[in-house]
C-alpha cells in the first residue's frame, strides 16, 4: 500500500482538520508577512537557530537569562537560611501537636514513637548591610546578601521527591509538561546560533550520600515541540556523546551528508506535515555546530588565574558543582537561555551535619563566585540566578538525637529559596515562619509564584503565556490564581 495514502486513511477526524487549519494559517502567514504589520516576526533574525514566538516578550524584561542551581533532595531550610534560636531551648522535647495540626507525615517516620525537636548545631548571624542571617555553612554566600532575595515561605503540594522535583520544575505534579527552562526557550527562543537554548549539567557530589534519581521530565519539553528539550551535557568524558566525527570523516564530508539528510527530511515534510521532522532537521544541524562549539565551551584554558581562584579548588576537575557554575556563566555569555545545574545528594535523613557540610563544601564557593564573575562582567543586571531544592526539612529528627547528629524528613510546607539578578530587589527577605519552622506565618508563597515572579523578570506574562494541549490552555504555572512576588522585584 502506498505509505501517503494509508496515513491518509489513518488520519482521525480531528487530525486533518488541524492539519488542513495548519496549511491554511500557512497560506495566511505567508501573505502577512508581506505587510510590514509583520513587525514580531521580523524582530527575530532569519539566521537565528532559536528564534522567539511572534509577540515575545509581552514588555521590557529585565534579564534575558536563567541560571538555576537545583539542590536536589531537598536542602535543610533549618540549618541555612530560616534562624531559630528559639528552638534551643526545645531540644529533645516532642514537637507540639498545635504545630503539626494534624499534617501528613511520611511514612519514614509517621511510625516513630517520638517526633523530637532538634535544633541546628550551626551558628548564625547576620550579614550584609541588610543584617540576613545566614548559617555558617555558607560563608560564601553570606558575603552576597545585599544582592540576594531570600524567600521563606516557598511551598509545594508534594512530599515525595519524584513528584515534588517534577512540580518544582513544571509547575505541576502530572508527568509530562514542559519545564521551566523549555517553557523560556520556546518564547524567548535564544541568542545562540552555536548551543542549545536550554542547557543541563548534572555535577558530582561529594557527600558519599545515596542521591535520587534524576529524571530527564525535570529538564523535557513535555508537550511542547522536542526541540524546547534541555540538553544535558555529560559530567565525565566527552559532554556530548558522539558529537565528533568518527574516523575517516571529515567536517565537509558532514556537511554533504547533513545537506542530503536535510532535503530528505523537507521532502518528507512536505509530504506529511510533521512538525518533529523539522525538529529533527534543527537537531542535526545543532549537533553539527556543535562540534566546534562545545569543545571551546568546556576549554578553560582562556581564563585567568583570578577567576579560577575564584570559583574554589575543584574549578577544574571536571564535572563538579564548581566546574558547572564556570562553564554557566560561559554560556550565558554565549547567549544560552537556561542553564540549569541539579547538584544531588540533599536527601539528608540521618547524618545531616557531616553530609550537609559536604554539600555546601561543594556549592557554597562556586554559587558565591558565579554571583561575583556575573556581576564585575555585567551580566548579573541582566541574567536571574535561582537556588533552592524540591522541598525543606522537618524540624523534628528522624532517626536518633544526640547535641552533634540528627536527621530530618521532607517538609513541603515551608523552604527557603534565593532569587538574584535582573528585576530582583537584593537585601531583602520575604515571608515569615513560626518558630518550628514548620509553618508559614506570614507571606506564603507558592512554588508557581516564584515561576510567576520569574517569567515576569524575563518580559512574560504567566496569564498570556499559554499552550493548546488536550483542548486546554496550559500554563507553566497552571489554573490557579499566582501571581509574581511584586514585593521582591527590582
Amino acid at each position: 500500500m502506498n505509505p501517503l495514502h494509508e496515513y491518509n486513511l489513518l488520519n482521525t477526524r480531528r487530525q486533518f482538520f488541524g492539519q488542513t487549519g495548519l496549511r491554511l494559517g500557512g497560506v495566511a502567514l505567508a501573505s502577512m508577512m508581506a505587510s510590514p504589520m509583520m513587525d514580531s516576526l521580523a524582530a527575530a533574525k532569519p539566521s537565528q537557530m532559536h528564534p522567539p514566538l511572534g509577540g515575545f516578550p509581552h514588555f521590557a524584561p529585565k534579564a534575558k537569562s536563567l541560571i538555576y542551581l537545583h539542590m536536589n533532595g531537598g536542602p535543610s531550610q533549618i540549618d541555612l537560611w530560616d534562624y531559630k534560636p528559639v528552638l534551643r531551648k526545645y531540644f529533645d522535647t516532642d514537637l507540639p501537636d498545635s504545630v503539626r495540626d494534624g499534617q501528613r507525615i511520611t511514612t519514614m517516620t509517621s511510625g516513630q514513637a517520638r517526633l523530637p525537636v532538634a535544633p541546628s548545631m550551626f551558628e548564625f548571624r547576620p550579614h550584609g548591610e541588610c543584617g540576613t542571617f545566614v548559617s555558617s555553612l555558607l560563608p560564601h554566600t553570606a558575603k552576597h546578601v545585599d544582592d540576594l532575595a531570600v524567600i521563606k515561605t516557598v511551598h509545594t503540594n508534594a512530599i515525595n521527591h519524584d513528584p515534588a522535583c517534577t512540580f518544582v520544575m513544571t509547575g505541576s505534579e502530572v508527568p509530562g509538561k514542559p519545564s521551566l527552562g523549555s517553557w523560556l526557550s520556546y518564547g524567548l527562543g535564544s541568542e545562540s546560533n552555536d548551543l542549545p537554548s536550554f542547557v543541563v549539567l548534572t555535577p558530582i557530589w561529594s557527600s558519599g550520600a545515596a542521591a535520587q534519581a534524576l529524571f530527564t521530565r525535570m529538564w523535557s519539553s513535555g508537550f511542547l515541540p522536542s526541540s524546547y528539550n534541555g540538553v544535558a551535557l555529560r559530567s565525565i568524558g566527552d559532554p556530548v556523546l558522539y558529537v565528533q566525527n568518527p574516523a575517516g570523516v571529515e567536517t565537509g564530508d558532514r556537511r554533504v551528508m547533513l545537506d542530503a539528510l536535510a532535503q530528505l527530511n523537507q521532502k518528507r515534510f512536505a509530504e506529511f506535515g510533521d512538525p518533529e521532522i523539522q525538529t529533527r532537521i534543527a537537531q542535526y544541524e545543532m549537533a553539527f555546530r556543535m562540534q566546534s562549539s562545545v569543545p571551546d565551551l568546556v576549554d578553560l584554558s582562556t581564563e585567568t588565574k583570578e577567576t579560577l581562584d575564584l570559583y574554589g579548588p575543584e574549578v577544574q576537575k571536571p564535572g563538579t558543582f564548581a566546574a558547572s557554575a564556570l562553564l554557566a556563566r560561559r554560556m550565558i555569555e554565549r547567549g544560552v537561555r537556561v542553564v540549569q545545574i541539579l547538584h544531588r545528594g540533599w536527601d539528608q535523613h540521618g547524618s545531616l551535619p557531616k553530609d550537609i557540610a559536604s554539600q555546601c563544601y561543594d556549592t557554597d564557593q562556586p554559587a558565591a563566585a558565579l554571583l561575583a564573575d556575573l556581576k564585575q562582567r555585567g551580566l548579573l543586571d541582566s541574567t536571574i540566578v535561582a537556588w533552592g531544592g524540591e522541598f525543606g526539612r522537618t524540624v523534628y529528627s528522624q532517626g536518633t538525637l544526640t547535641k552533634s547528629n540528627y536527621g530530618r524528613d521532607h517538609h513541603p510546607r515551608n523552604f527557603c529559596m534565593w532569587l538574584a539578578g535582573g528585576g530582583i530587589k537584593g537585601g531583602v527577605t520575604y515571608g515569615e515562619t513560626d518558630d518550628f519552622s514548620y509553618n508559614v506565618a506570614k507571606d506564603p508563597c507558592h512554588i508557581n509564584d516564584l515561576n510567576a515572579t520569574i517569567l515576569h523578570c524575563m518580559g512574560i506574562d504567566h496569564e498570556r503565556f499559554s499552550y493548546k494541549f488536550q483542548g486546554l490552555d496550559q500554563r507553566l504555572t497552571g489554573v490557579e490564581p499566582q501571581r509574581p512576588i511584586a514585593e521582591i522585584l527590582g
